[in-house]
């Protein structure tokens, strides 16, 4: 049986963002697939004990935003420590990439390209007109689908993907499962590459 990433995040995450394009080089190189699963972090948060950011203490909050300015540095990708659209209601966004992955898109590259428009370029991401101008870009039609997908089934498949986080132990975003492995946090992607590289050579670490 093939192995599957399950790649569960958030968009309000800039972790998750700092991340996106670096998993997509790592699957690629090991040919294997991501399942794309935006969560409600706060619900997450709400089951394993973390603390929403706005409850962290300010000497977390200000060293937070020296390790995004830090990691932005370090993997040349401009990031907005605090946008002026943060926290964001990342619904509407969170929806529509479930709503690619489950039509056949590139539900990756999608939700790195939302998540550039919130972490890079400042914009709304619960702005409807901002999603649809960031779909088409890659060649993907928003308008369809809303269409296509329903609120209703849309909002159910953002709770089951909540519940498989939860089921796997995820506790925060960005998570990697692989073949029911966790690895938490963007800087652990070198570790999931060196498993799958593992697996590839046939060695166990």
């Amino acid at each position: 049986m093939q192995s599957v990433i399950e790649y569960f995040f958030a968009l309000n995450s800039p972790w998750s963002y700092l991340g996106s394009a670096k998993l997509a080089v790592i699957a690629a190189r090991h040919g294997v697939p991501v399942a794309v699963r935006p969560t409600k972090l706060g619900a997450v948060f709400a089951e394993t004990g973390g603390v929403p950011l706005a409850k962290r203490s300010a000497e977390r909050q200000a060293y937070r935003l020296l390790e995004l300015q830090r990691w932005s540095r370090y993997l040349d990708l401009p990031l907005i420590p605090e946008p002026s659209h943060f926290p964001v209601d990342e619904t509407h966004a969170a929806h529509l990439v479930i709503a690619a992955e489950s039509a056949g898109f590139d539900a990756l590259r999608l939700a790195t390209a939302i998540g550039g428009a919130l972490w890079n370029r400042n914009q709304d991401i619960a702005d409807w007109a901002v999603l649809d101008e960031t779909a088409l870009e890659l060649g993907i039609d928003a308008e369809d689908l809303r269409r296509r997908f329903s609120v209703e089934e849309l909002s159910e498949m953002h709770d089951a993907n909540t519940r498989a986080a939860l089921a796997k132990g995820v506790f925060g975003a960005p998570s990697y499962v692989l073949n029911g492995e966790l690895f938490w946090g963007q800087d652990r992607l070198e570790f999931l590459d060196r498993k799958l590289e593992a697996r590839k050579n046939g060695s166990v670490r």
